[in-house]
Formats: structure tokens, sequence, C-alpha cells
């Protein structure tokens, strides 16, 4: 069995949203410092290892059925976990650390995308009406619950584990 790898932070919320993101922050991390000491290649194959499992995870929940994604977003976060598949296999043959900025643009761009708030105000902007008005959240015991598109029960988190 593997040792548990050990993290240079943790994510400090329970939101799958921001966990997911975590992760993908994590694992660029990993490949930065990979690239740092190319003599390394120990080092750079499990970072793209590690990769390679989280986008894995990522496609792997796109096909379950009771995934309450769209169709189309469904397909494109497919389409992408393909790419970096593709991408990860050929830095995994070649070692080449130069070439690494695809799958840490990707990461970042998906984890930017992931910690952004659709409804949270512009900086500098006053929030809606209808925003100011809502309690604050309650911490929720069990795993938290994902919003579904509408008309669809909310769904249960996407629970990462690498």
């Amino acid at each position: 069995m593997k040792p548990t790898p050990t993290y240079a932070n943790k994510p400090t919320s329970d939101n799958p949203r921001d966990v997911e993101a975590w992760a993908l922050a994590e694992a660029s991390r990993r490949l930065i410092d990979a690239g740092r000491s190319p003599v390394n290649e120990e080092t750079l194959r499990a970072a793209l290892q590690l990769n390679q499992r989280l986008w894995t995870i990522f496609q792997a929940a796109m096909t379950e059925d009771d995934c309450g994604h769209p169709p189309e977003v469904r397909t494109n976060i497919a389409a992408l976990s393909l790419l970096v598949d593709r991408e990860t296999v050929a830095r995994l043959i070649d070692l080449d650390v130069s070439k690494l900025e695809t799958l840490i643009s990707i990461n970042r761009s998906v984890a930017s995308g992931l910690t952004a708030r659709p409804d949270a105000p512009a900086q500098g902007q006053p929030a809606p009406a209808s925003q100011a008005a809502r309690p604050p959240m309650a911490p929720q015991a069990m795993a938290p619950q994902v919003p579904a598109p509408d008309s669809q029960p909310p769904r249960q988190s996407l629970r990462i584990s690498i």
C-alpha cells in the first residue's frame, strides 16, 4: 500500500467546489515544484500521476447517472479530461518539464472557475437586495449538497481523496 501523501496545506472549506479547486491547485503546485528540479524524475512522475488520478475522478463523476450537471457541461468536462489524459501520458513518456505549462494552466483555470462565486457582487458593488436579506448558512453535519440544475433535487457532493 502506498503511503498517504503529505500536503503543504489543506482545504479550508467543506464546500465541494472549494475542495475541487484546492485539489487542482495542489496538483498544479506539485507540477511546478517538479518542473523546478528536472533531474528528479520520480518527483515529476508522482506529480503527473497525481494530476491524472484527479482528472480521472472528474471524468468518472461525469459518467455517473446521478451527475447533476447538464449534458453540455458533462461533455465539456469529459473532453477536457481526455485532453489532460493525452497531455499527461505524453509528459510521462518524455519527462519534458518545459512542456508542463499546458497541464498547469488547465488546472489553474478550472480551479479559478470553481472558486468564482457567480452570485457574489463585484468588488466595490453592494450585494443585491435578495442576497443581503439572506441569513448566513448554518454548517451542515452531513456532506454538503451541491445545487442541481433547475427542476432537479440537490445531489450529494463529490468527495475527492487523493
